[in-house]
């Protein structure tokens, strides 16, 4: 038997299928009720309405919203946090500005490689502090 610490209570329960205890999964599927109810009274409600009426963490709503078991296309107002920024968004797990910042990061990191690959001098190995060497072929270029 696999035993393990609850990440939400820290008691020892013995692992299944979820890596938290029965108890926390009781007291999930409870704070999901919470929010699904409201939500079907209140649909113009935001993020912030729905945890100070049920009592469930934004953190928490945000996590139902991601695994698809509260939809945001019937609830206008509803939308959750960027997860690299915290400005509030309606799809994606990331805002427009911090999608923007991550591909221009991605494109320079990409072109300074390359320029790095064309002015290596070292039997095509780069000059930095780490070589990669695959054991069959020898390194890598």
């Amino acid at each position: 038997m696999n035993l393990g610490n609850c990440p939400r209570c820290g008691k020892l329960f013995a692992k299944n299928f979820r890596d938290i205890c029965p108890a926390c999964m009781k007291d999930i599927e409870l704070e999901y009720e919470k929010c699904l109810k409201y939500l079907r009274e209140e649909k113009t409600a935001t993020i912030q309405e729905v945890s100070a009426a049920t009592e469930v963490s934004i953190r928490q709503i945000t996590k139902f919203i991601r695994e698809g078991r509260i939809s945001i296309a019937n609830n206008p107002n509803m939308m959750y946090p960027c997860e690299v920024c915290g400005v509030l968004i309606r799809d994606g797990n990331m805002c427009d500005n911090c999608r923007g910042r991550l591909t221009r990061d991605l494109s320079a990191a990409a072109r300074e490689e390359s320029a790095g690959k064309n002015n290596d001098s070292e039997e095509g190995r780069g000059g930095g502090a780490y070589g990669v060497v695959d054991k069959f072929r020898g390194p890598v270029r």
